[in-house]
């Protein structure tokens, strides 16, 4: 592996997706100081990496604590993840240190998808939080990616005292649905979460309608799953400002049904995308791209998009998921000369149709690159 430890720039060359409009572009990328510094039009400059190029992939919804319990057997929404369901009684008899090894793998394999930021609904209250925590710093990649926590208070826990020390450990709140939770409660979480400046999302729309409206009127940073949600609601979050977070594999595996991708977007919504829980699938930001897009139909430019820069804003950073002067240099290099990946004729449909984690050439994070040799792979 190879870093810029003692390296001035890096130059990356080939295809990629340019700016907000993710606008097919052939050329070169200068990095210097962890940032895009140079966008040229030129081909084929000597010394670069080459490949197709897009920004690092971001996960705006994780469930990663329940990694200990992967592939459950299919059961009702509820009885999986509901209050005292299948998942959290995995979780209370979980011993803290499968726990943390469990967590720690998914991070590292999170890295290795060419993902570089993800958001997690953290449950188990402080506790939980600081377990997180400590398998990130466990993992070694506090220097290649970055998490977004969002706790929650812990079960039986009083909401005020332990709303107070959580806020002062995480990004912000995020809670189960509406159904789940006193609204009282909900309301002085949310309003506590403004007022130190942190996120506040929930879920809704998950298993019926029931729960999205009082969802909307709490003015959440983002919802997640809403594949119940119809245009009204969509609507009114747009008026509001409410982000929305879609987790397709995952509603496909519980049955709930399929997000109205399409209409949010109409809509004029942020939308986001999440693998959801770990249980269920594995946090591989390319099987969701790949998903969305067969089974949806959508545009790449706009999958791409969406588990890049919508994310990011999702999430609240604003110098990542996008390839433009001044922007981090957070990059994912695609190689071009995989069995996958050759005789594609469309790269950017290529990579959101069918790229997997065994086509990466090149992660970056903040300029420095990792799994990059030349002598390791051809062709770069």
């Amino acid at each position: 592996m190879e870093t810029m430890d003692e390296m001035d720039e890096l130059i990356l060359s080939g295809k990629f997706a340019y700016g907000r409009a993710f606008e097919d572009r052939e050329g070169y990328i200068v990095i210097k100081d962890g940032a895009i510094k140079e966008i040229g039009a030129e081909a084929g400059v000597d010394g670069a990496i080459k490949g197709f190029i897009i920004p690092s992939l971001i996960n705006a919804h994780t469930h990663i604590g329940d990694s200990v319990a992967k592939e459950p057997d299919f059961m009702p929404l509820e009885v999986l993840v509901g209050p005292g369901g299948f998942k959290e009684r995995i979780l209370v008899k979980t011993p803290y240190e499968v726990l943390l090894n469990a967590m720690k793998d998914t991070i590292n394999d999170i890295f290795l998808c060419g993902t570089q930021l993800f958001g997690d609904f953290r449950e188990g209250g402080l506790m939980g939080v600081n377990a997180l925590k400590a398998a990130f710093e466990a993992s070694g990649m506090k220097l290649r990616m970055k998490m977004k926590i969002f706790g929650r208070p812990g079960p039986g826990n009083g909401v005020a005292g332990d709303a107070d020390a959580i806020l002062g450990a995480v990004d912000g709140i995020g809670m189960s649905s509406t159904a789940d939770c006193s609204l009282d409660v909900l309301k002085d979480l949310a309003d506590a979460a403004r007022n130190c400046g942190k996120v506040f999302a929930l879920h809704a729309g998950e298993r019926n309608t029931a729960d999205i409206e009082d969802a909307i009127e709490l003015e959440p940073d983002f919802i997640v799953h809403l594949t119940k949600a119809s245009r009204k609601h969509l609507q009114r979050m747009y008026d509001k400002d409410i982000g929305a977070v879609v987790c397709l594999r995952s509603n496909i595996v519980t049955g709930v049904g399929v997000p109205p991708i399409r209409e949010m977007l109409d809509s004029g919504l942020i939308v986001g995308v999440g693998t959801d829980n770990v249980m269920l699938n594995s946090p591989d930001m390319f099987q969701e791209m790949e998903f969305i897009s067969k089974l949806l139909r959508l545009d790449e430019h706009e999958i791409l998009k969406m588990c890049t820069w919508n994310s990011a804003r999702i999430l609240k950073e604003d110098k990542v998921g996008l390839i433009e002067e001044g922007m981090s240099a957070n990059l994912v290099v695609i190689r071009a000369d995989t069995p996958n990946m050759r005789g594609v004729t469309n790269w950017l449909r290529g990579v959101v149709r069918r790229a997997t984690r065994a086509d990466i050439g090149a992660i970056l994070y903040e300029g420095k690159p990792y799994l990059y040799s030349r002598t390791q792979l051809p062709g770069f």
